[in-house]
């Protein structure tokens, strides 16, 4: 059997990601933590040409992140370069089409709550995860907002939606899904691995990143841009960053990476900032952190595969400046993840799911909840009630497809 590695740092999500690819597919691998170990830090950056994390090799041969790792996951093309044999692969990859009551699209504080809701109506429901157990909480280090939950760990919390949901029923499938038909009923769901159809679904697949669409972003991705400091931040150490934006997550990301940096610079396109109150208090108490404002950057410049500068313009003057920095952190809200369902189901201008008061698409029996179609609030909170209201209706759906008495 092939040998994997995965290096990994502490407070890593999409290391998570990773290894539950890996996990499973019941793949063996040995994990790597780097978090702590400059020269490993440095062995890793001279091995790949990257400055993030996870990495991942399978017998020397570098095959890339997490993101890599998932596509050859879905591709099929993992296992070929694992040599498993026929019939050991992860799923049935036949015409078996597997009847449920509910499926539940994306692994979310949205996705579990709606299940809660459906496994308590004796439902058995399906949630297919996808890559990333938790949403956009699972790129999310502390979790203060939530009524009733006192811890701060936000993977502590979803580990926590995940095993109430599955006390009460719910089956949780690492599964990609590729492919819906809402034409006709039973709804049809199709991932890499299997074929479903269900009674009533339940679409809670979230929102990503918003990246800035500029030059040298992609062509600098993993080499000193990036997305979560949390995974990241190790590889700057004493170094001089850009963090992009001006919400909470890109003023909670920007004092995580104070424990490494030796300055962190906030670049915000406004006079003022759109984070929280307690985000702001924090950030201008910490003398590490240091803002721009009125500005955008325009272009991230390197040389020999390595962040060198960003190209800065005030937006109110037009003046322009060659930025000399280490890395950028880009932290400028999101996309929802909709493209699955263009043309399938009514989206906004904004490419988010239009839904009515009680959670309903423009397809009956199809509900949506959570960042999928809330650009507004964006919060755990609000998803799970969301959540929870669209699992509520998923159960009326399904009992008055089934002619039987509904509660309340």
């Amino acid at each position: 059997m092939p040998q994997i590695k995965v290096y990994t740092t502490d407070f890593c999500p999409y290391c998570d990601v990773a290894k539950r690819i890996l996990e499973n597919k019941e793949i063996e691998y040995e994990e790597i933590n780097i978090h702590g170990n400059p020269e490993m830090r440095d062995h890793i950056e001279e091995l790949t040409g990257r400055r993030d994390v996870p990495q991942i090799f399978i017998d020397d041969q570098h095959i890339g992140d997490d993101d890599n790792l998932a596509e050859l996951a879905r591709s099929g093309e993992l296992d070929k370069l694992l040599e498993k044999e026929e019939g050991n692969t992860l799923g049935h990859n036949n015409n078996t089409i597997e009847e449920r009551n509910v499926i539940i699209i994306g692994g979310g504080t949205a996705g579990y709550a709606a299940g809660v809701y459906t496994s308590r109506a004796m439902l058995e429901p399906l949630l297919l995860v996808g890559d990333t157990l938790g949403g956009q909480l699972s790129l999310t280090l502390d979790l203060e907002n939530y009524p009733g939950y006192f811890g701060d760990q936000a993977g502590e919390f979803v580990n926590g939606l995940k095993e109430q949901a599955e006390n009460f029923g719910t089956e949780t499938r690492f599964e990609y899904v590729t492919e819906v038909d809402f034409n006709n009923h039973p709804f049809s769901v199709k991932t890499y691995d299997n074929q479903y159809v269900a009674k009533s679904i339940v679409i809670c697949t979230g929102a990503s990143p918003r990246t800035l669409d500029i030059p040298g972003e992609k062509e600098y991705g993993g080499r000193g841009v990036s997305y979560c400091a949390t995974c990241d931040g190790f590889f700057f150490q004493d170094q001089r960053l850009i963090v992009v934006g001006g919400g909470d997550a890109a003023l909670e990301e920007g004092i995580f990476l104070t424990k490494y940096a030796s300055e962190v610079i906030i670049v915000h396109r406004r006079d003022q900032l759109r984070a929280s109150q307690i985000m702001q208090e924090r950030a201008f108490k910490n003398d590490k952190i240091k803002f721009i404002w009125d500005t955008v950057v325009d272009e991230i410049q390197g040389e020999e595969q390595k962040v060198t500068a960003a190209l800065l313009r005030n937006i109110k003057t037009n003046d322009t400046e060659i930025f000399p920095i280490d890395g950028v952190f880009i932290f400028v809200g999101h996309i929802p993840n909709t493209e699955l369902f263009k043309g399938v189901i009514n989206l906004n201008d904004q490419g988010y799911i239009i839904v009515d008061e009680k959670q309903q698409t423009s397809i009956e029996g199809i509900f949506a909840a959570g960042d999928v179609h809330d650009h507004v609030f964006r919060q755990a909170i609000t998803a799970a009630g969301t959540g929870a209201a669209a699992g509520i209706m998923a159960e009326k759906f399904v009992a008055e497809l089934e002619n039987r008495a509904y509660p309340g």
